[in-house]
């Protein structure tokens, strides 16, 4: 992928939601940074300040935490064009609850809060941008907690194929269960059934 190509996914995914012109859109590529991430490399550490905001430009990074006992609960999947982070890190500049790894080779665009709050400045649609971003997680979070408390295991697989059509064929099956809270051998028993 070239560079520019690079840069363009970032200020389609961009324009999906707000004017740009030509000088905002070199801005833009002025302060996003190139990364290169190894299959299994942790991107962000628990405990870590999540200081960047990550746009997904090839590859698959997933946020997960580890309760007391090892047990690993995926939170998030982040794929081609989408971004990811610990936002509740990032906002608060407290300590990242989760970690960010990579699945398989992945490159990021990644900005700097400090490069992010100027970049608000210089171009007004990135805040814009930003706030219906951030609200639209909060939704979708609000609506995956109602989910795992209202509705059956099969429901909310249903509900994730019909969605996220394109994670369930680029993770491990094991992470898909993980995502949604139940063991891989139930969900194997949940797509035995959907299939007969």
């Amino acid at each position: 992928m070239t560079q520019n190509n690079i840069y363009s996914s970032l200020i389609n995914a961009i324009k999906e939601l707000v004017t740009l012109n030509v000088e905002d859109v070199t801005m833009i590529e002025d302060v996003f940074e190139l990364k290169k991430h190894a299959k299994k490399e942790i991107v962000l550490f628990k405990g870590e300040t999540s200081n960047h905001m990550r746009f997904v430009v090839e590859g698959c990074l997933r946020s997960y935490y580890i309760n007391e006992e090892g047990q690993e609960y995926i939170v998030q999947f982040g794929i081609k064009n989408w971004w990811i982070n610990d936002l509740y890190s990032y906002l608060t500049k407290t300590p990242a609850q989760y970690f960010v790894q990579a699945l398989k080779p992945t490159t990021v665009l990644q900005i700097h809060r400090d490069k992010l709050e100027q970049l608000f400045v210089n171009v007004p649609a990135m805040e814009r941008f930003f706030r219906i971003k951030i609200e639209k997680a909060y939704v979708a979070n609000q609506n995956r907690t109602l989910q795992s408390m209202s509705e059956s295991a099969e429901s909310r697989y249903k509900n994730f194929i019909k969605n996220y059509r394109s994670i369930e064929q680029e993770v491990p099956q094991y992470m898909v269960a993980s995502y949604l809270g139940i063991t891989p051998e139930h969900l194997s028993t949940i797509r035995k059934n959907l299939h007969k």
